[in-house]
């Protein structure tokens, strides 16, 4: 094979980024059981297939070069993906694991204050909880369930609805003590009104405007967040008026945290959902999960 077509073996992946973390060759070759001869020569195998030097050699000590720390951000990226797909394709075909991908405004404040529920009715599987903020590049599903926000049109998924969601104003309570009471929605005017919008997320508050009959209403300001938890933090602390989901916002509103100014809501294009993926939706520790969230959460 070429020189400019081979590719690095891992072994010498991972003594290159031993010994740029550490910058010795002695303390990678410990921590890697290899002799420092053996981490030489894999870095010098390296240097060779990349045409260019890695760690400048000096008296007592080594240096990265500019490639090096270049290629350092590249390797370890490489590792850590390796690594994380090692990881979940093993936990998926152990029963005794359950990976669990959710939405992060989600996972806080409705799924960890009740997961001990699920835990102590199945405490022989260990749960891998990963906490994403957008579906975004969501193509390879390493997880066993998760809990996904949108159309639930996903191909190669199973997806199952938590029922129909609602969405409408909310704010601090602190908001009726100021100079402008909320007691209609054309009061709305006169606040400043948060928004979640991104790219990725559409904005919903044309919908609720629409259902309100409020579609000409102009806003004193806005404060513009690129997530709903963003929002809804910015809204318990008291900044402005948010659209709530009614799958989020009931704790919140039932603690005080956040009050529901008028009784107008519209119904959500969009909702909550547990999903799976189709070539193991049947297994045992999957069905267990989904039973029980299904049965917890379900309006």
């Amino acid at each position: 094979m070429n020189i400019e077509n081979r590719l690095p073996s891992l072994s010498g992946l991972i003594a290159f980024e031993a010994a740029a973390r550490h910058l010795s060759y002695k303390k990678a070759s410990t921590e890697l059981f290899l002799t420092q001869t053996a981490i030489s020569h894999s870095i010098t195998n390296l240097e060779e297939i990349l045409g260019t030097k890695l760690f400048l050699r000096l008296d007592n000590s080594i240096k990265l070069t500019k490639s090096g720390e270049d290629y350092l951000l590249v390797v370890r990226d490489v590792l850590i993906t390796l690594s994380s797909g090692t990881k979940n394709i093993r936990a998926q075909n152990d029963e005794k694991s359950l990976t669990i991908e959710c939405l992060g405004i989600f996972a806080i404040s409705q799924l960890l204050p009740k997961l001990h529920e699920f835990r102590e009715k199945y405490p022989h599987i260990n749960i891998r909880l990963r906490t994403i903020q957008s579906l975004q590049n969501k193509i390879n599903h390493s997880f066993d369930v998760a809990i996904w926000h949108g159309s639930g049109k996903w191909i190669g998924l199973d997806a199952t609805k938590l029922g129909e969601e609602e969405i409408f104003p909310v704010c601090s309570p602190k908001l009726l003590q100021s100079k402008y009471p909320l007691t209609t929605p054309q009061d709305l005017q006169h606040h400043t009104i948060i928004k979640t919008s991104s790219p990725l997320v559409n904005d919903d508050w044309s919908l609720w405007l629409d259902h309100a009959k409020l579609s000409n209403v102009k806003f004193n300001s806005i404060i513009d967040c690129d997530y709903f938890m963003t929002s809804l933090q910015a809204a318990v602390n008291g900044l402005g008026v948010t659209l709530g989901r009614s799958t989020i916002v009931k704790s919140d509103l039932e603690k005080g945290n956040l009050i529901e100014p008028f009784s107008i809501r519209a119904k959500s294009s969009n909702s909550y959902y547990i999903v799976s993926p189709t070539e193991t939706t049947h297994q045992d520790k999957v069905i267990l999960f989904k039973n029980w969230f299904l049965e917890a959460f379900s309006n």
